[in-house]
């Protein structure tokens, strides 16, 4: 455990599971979609337990979390989500946009068959206009 002295924070984000590389993490870090206590920080940034931590990946999922372990070894998931506390804001705010998008997924229809030879022509016609 690297409690004392802290972490750099690319490095924890990659040990937590939060990115698949550590290049990835750095990357999300200097586009500003990860914030420190409210502000942007860079990669080499030391940080401790207690941290306060806004995660936002790509736009879809969004994390808030309090930083509880600080430790740069990847270990498995499990045992990596006990690296941080995330709030409850941020877990309904999750919950209620998988639960759009599974709203938005069951609105879809999916034919039950692929297009034979007629539904082929058919679907071609339609889309040059004949």
């Amino acid at each position: 455990m690297n409690d004392a002295a802290g972490v750099r924070l690319d490095q924890w984000l990659w040990a937590a599971r939060f990115y698949k590389s550590r290049a990835l993490a750095k990357a999300a870090i200097e586009n500003g979609q990860v914030l420190v206590g409210g502000q942007r920080a860079k990669a080499a940034r030391a940080i401790k337990s207690g941290d306060l931590l806004h995660i936002d990946k790509h736009g879809e999922q969004v994390y808030d979390v309090t930083v509880i372990r600080c430790e740069n070894k990847r270990v498995s998931a499990p045992i990596a989500q006990t690296f941080y506390a995330e709030t409850a804001d941020s877990i309904a705010r999750r919950a209620e946009l998988h639960a759009q998008q599974q709203a938005a997924r069951d609105m879809v229809h999916y034919p039950n068959r692929r297009p034979n030879k007629r539904d082929r022509r058919q679907i071609r016609a339609f889309r040059h206009g004949e």
